[in-house]
C-alpha cells in the first residue's frame, strides 16, 4: 500500500508502542497480546469480522491508560507508572495480594516516606480499581470511535476490567454478557503478562487460577491446547513481521483515516495530565493557520498540523509526578522529561505515512543555534515546518499556566521569545507567523453541548483540569456549595461520573479554556 493509503495494522500497530509507554509497561506488549488473541480466535474458529474485532480489540486495549494517570499519580506518589506496573494482571478481588504487592513493589528503590505515603494512599482507597477500570474503558471506547473502529471494537474495549463471574467493572457482567474479542483478550492478556512476569510454568498456573473466575473456561482450555504455538512470539525479540501477517483479512476493511488517528492520539496524549490538556490540538490549530499565512501549499499544512497533533505525543513516557511537579527539576527529571521528543519522533518513525511529520516531532524543541533538546541539533532554514511548530509549541506553552509557574498574557509571551529570536534560537520569520494567527482564530458561535450553560463550561474547563470544588469556586468567585452543584449538574447533562471522562468531554468538545492558575492537586471525592 502507498504512504497515502497505508494499512491501519501498520499505523496502529506503530502506534501501540506509545500506549505500552503510556501504560508503564515495555513496548511491544501490546504486539504480542494481540498476536496471542488473534491466533486463539483462529483456534476457536473465528474469521472475518469476529477475528478483525478481536485482534483490533487486544491492539489498543491499552488505549484508555492516560486517562487516570493524574490520579494513578497521586495514588503513588508521582508515578503513574508504577502504579499500574505494580498491580498489572492482579485479581482486584484478592485484597491480600493487593496488600502484598503494595508492600513489596510500590514505590520500590524511593525514599521511605515516598513508599509509606504510596502504599498507604493506595491501601487507604479500596474502590481505586473499579474508577481505574471506569475510566480507561469509557476512554479506550471513545477513543476507537474517534479512530473509526467498528461497533464491536468499541463494545469490547468497554469491557476489557469485565471479568467471567461478574466481578469486574464497569458493569459488573458476567460470562457471555461480555462480548467475546473482549473475552479473548482477558485470556491473552493473563498469558502475555504472567509469561513476562514469571516465565512459562507461572503464564500456566495463572490461566488455570483464574479460569471461570476472570477467565472463560473454555477459552482456557483452548489456550492451554494451542499454548506451544504462542511462546515463540512471547520469547522473541520482535513481533512486528509476526503480528503484520497475523492482521485477519481483508487488510482494508477498516479505512486509515491519517487526520483522525493523529487527532485521537492528540486527545489520548493531553489526557495524561490536566497540565497538558487541550495543548496538542491548540498547537496544532496554531500551526495550521501559521502554515497557510506562510504560504505553504495545502499538503505541507496538513501535514504541519497533524506534526502539531503529534508533538506531545511522547510525554505519555514520562511519570505525572514530573510534568506535575510545582518546583524546578532536578538534573535526572529534566533529562527525563526531555527524552518525550525522542519518544515521539521515535514512535512516529516507524510509518511512512508520518515520516515529514515524525522529523518534525524530533525538531520541535530542537532550536535554529543547537542549544535545544534532545539531540541539540541546529534547525536549519531548510526546516520550515519544524520552525513553525517549534514557536507555536513554544508561544501556546507559555501562555498556559504551568504547576510551577502563572500563564503569561500573549503579550508578554511574544515578547519572551522575541528575545529568542534575537539570541539566535527560534526563526523570526516563523514566530511572526504564529504571532500574526495568534489570538485571531476565530469559530462560529455557538451553544455548548448537552445543554452546558456557559458558566457550567467555566466550571467543567476547572474541573477537567483537577481542580476540587473549593479550587473552583476560588477560581470563579462562587461560593463551594455552587460549584458542587453546578458540577452535578455537568456529570448529569453529559451522562458520565468521574473526571476523567468529563476530562474527555471537554476535550472532544473543544471546551478546555486556558487556567489562569496552575492545577496539580491530588484527586479528592
Amino acid at each position: 500500500m502507498s504512504h497515502e493509503h497505508p494499512r491501519l495494522a501498520l499505523v496502529l500497530g506503530a502506534l501501540s508502542s506509545a500506549t505500552d509507554l503510556g501504560a508503564g509497561v515495555p513496548v511491544g506488549t501490546s504486539l504480542r497480546t494481540c498476536l496471542v488473541a488473534t491466533r486463539l480466535g483462529r483456534t476457536l474458529g473465528l474469521g472475518g469480522a469476529a477475528l478483525r474485532a478481536t485482534y483490533f480489540t487486544a491492539l489498543l486495549r491499552h488505549l484508555g491508560c492516560t486517562s487516570f494517570s493524574h490520579e494513578a499519580a497521586w495514588f503513588g506518589a508521582g508515578d503513574d507508572h508504577d502504579v499500574l506496573r505494580t498491580f498489572e494482571g492482579l485479581d482486584p478481588r484478592a485484597r491480600a495480594s493487593v496488600a502484598g504487592r503494595a508492600l513489596g513493589r510500590l514505590s520500590a528503590g524511593r525514599g521511605f516516606g515516598t513508599r509509606v505515603r504510596a502504599i498507604t494512599r493506595t491501601l487507604s482507597a479500596p474502590n481505586n480499581g473499579a474508577e481505574l477500570a471506569k475510566a480507561q474503558c469509557d476512554q479506550a471506547s471513545a477513543l476507537a470511535k474517534d479512530l473509526g473502529m467498528t461497533d464491536d471494537v468499541v463494545l469490547a474495549l468497554g469491557q476489557i476490567f469485565e471479568r467471567y463471574a461478574g466481578f469486574g467493572a464497569p458493569s459488573g457482567l458476567r460470562g457471555e454478557e461480555i462480548e467475546l474479542p473482549a473475552r479473548v483478550l482477558h485470556a491473552a492478556s493473563v498469558l502475555e503478562i504472567h509469561h513476562r512476569q514469571g516465565g512459562r510454568e507461572r503464564a500456566l498456573a495463572a490461566l488455570r487460577e483464574q479460569s471461570g473466575a476472570t477467565l472463560d473456561p473454555a477459552l482456557v482450555v483452548a489456550l492451554e491446547a494451542s499454548v506451544e504455538e504462542h511462546w515463540p512470539s512471547l520469547e522473541g525479540t520482535s513481533s512486528w513481521d509476526d503480528f503484520l501477517a497475523a492482521e485477519p483479512a481483508p487488510e482494508a476493511a477498516v479505512a486509515c483515516d491519517l487526520d483522525a488517528v493523529a487527532l485521537a492520539f492528540a486527545r489520548y496524549t493531553d489526557l495524561k495530565t490536566p497540565v497538558f490538556l487541550g495543548h496538542s490540538t491548540a498547537v496544532a490549530d496554531l500551526c495550521a493557520l501559521a502554515g497557510a499565512e506562510g504560504g505553504l501549499a495545502p499538503h505541507e499544512v496538513t501535514k504541519l498540523r497533524r506534526a502539531g497533533l503529534f508533538h506531545d505525543l511522547g510525554i505519555v513516557a514520562v511519570p505525572n509526578g514530573i510534568w506535575e511537579k510545582q518546583g524546578p527539576f532536578d538534573d535526572a527529571e529534566r533529562d527525563h522529561a526531555h527524552s518525550h521528543a525522542f519518544h515521539g519522533a521515535r514512535v512516529l518513525g516507524r510509518i511512512g505515512a508520518y515520516a515529514d511529520e515524525a522529523r518534525m516531532v524530533g525538531l520541535h524543541h530542537e532550536r535554529c543555534d543547537g542549544s535545544g533538546y534532545p539531540m541539540g541539533a541546529a534547525v536549519t532554514s531548510n526546516e520550515r515546518g519544524a520552525r513553525v511548530l517549534a514557536c507555536a509549541d513554544a508561544f501556546r506553552a507559555r501562555t498556559e499556566a504551568r504547576p510551577h509557574r502563572h500563564a503569561a498574557t500573549p503579550s508578554e509571551a511574544a515578547d519572551e521569545l522575541r528575545r529568542e529570536v534575537i539570541e539566535g534560537k527560534l526563526c523570526g520569520r516563523a514566530l511572526d507567523l504564529v504571532l500574526a494567527v495568534a489570538g485571531v482564530r476565530s469559530k462560529t458561535p455557538s451553544r455548548p453541548p448537552s445543554g452546558l450553560t456557559d458558566r457550567e463550561v467555566d466550571v467543567l474547563s476547572h474541573l477537567a483540569r483537577g481542580l476540587t470544588n473549593k479550587e473552583i469556586a476560588v477560581a470563579l468567585g462562587i461560593a463551594t456549595k455552587t460549584a458542587q452543584h453546578h458540577v452535578e449538574h455537568i456529570y448529569a447533562k453529559i451522562a458520565v461520573s468521574t473526571r476523567a471522562a468529563a476530562a474527555l468531554f471537554a476535550v472532544r468538545h473543544d471546551l478546555v479554556r486556558a487556567a489562569s492558575e496552575p492545577s496539580s492537586k491530588p484527586p479528592r471525592s
